[in-house]
């Protein structure tokens, strides 16, 4: 039986994945929404923990995950690991899904769009803002592209770091270009 699964709960198969090549112990659904912190919300959006624990529990009832209790320390922790099935369904989604054009939802060019119901100074700021805003995100994601390193295994996150960064580059020239204009 397929699930109709969403986009987040093949991410979240897809960051079990990558867990399961270090650990075989899995990871709870708090380390999972530290994980997806750290690097879904580059190109995607991290979940919020309640939407975890939510698609986490679809994913288990459906057999693409398995719970393991774990009861060794002082409170019981529910672990989870990607099983085959789980594998198997999110290579299926990787190779047959639609390539879907992504949808942009940029906060400042819908303020931007409505600039002139803002004065120069405060559409100025508001770019001023961005530009510093796009820069400590581009420090952060530098160093996790820094952490990734040249390792193979790591080959197609480290990609995906760097296409990050050539966003908020383009995102700076852009802010740039639309000073010059305006």
């Amino acid at each position: 039986m397929t699930a109709n699964l969403s986009t987040t709960s093949y991410a979240l198969l897809g960051l079990l994945v990558f867990d399961s090549t270090t650990s075989e112990q899995g990871l709870t659904g708090y380390e999972l929404k530290q994980r997806a912190d750290r690097t879904l919300r580059f190109y995607w959006v991290s979940p919020a923990t309640s939407q975890i624990y939510t698609e986490l529990d679809r994913l288990n009832r459906h057999g693409y995950v398995d719970a393991i209790d774990d009861t060794s320390g002082k409170r019981n922790t529910r672990r989870f690991r990607i099983t085959g099935v789980g594998r198997d369904s999110l290579t299926t989604w990787l190779h047959t899904s639609e390539h879907d054009f992504p949808i942009l939802k940029h906060p400042i060019a819908l303020r931007l769009l409505m600039g002139s119901l803002m004065g120069p100074g405060e559409v100025e700021s508001m770019l001023d803002s961005y530009v510093e805003a796009l820069g400590a995100r581009r420090h952060e994601l530098e160093a996790v592209r820094d952490m990734l390193g040249d390792d193979d295994s790591v080959a197609y996150p480290a990609r995906v770091a760097e296409w990050g960064l050539a966003y908020y580059d383009s995102e700076v020239e852009i802010v740039n270009k639309l000073r010059k204009d305006l």
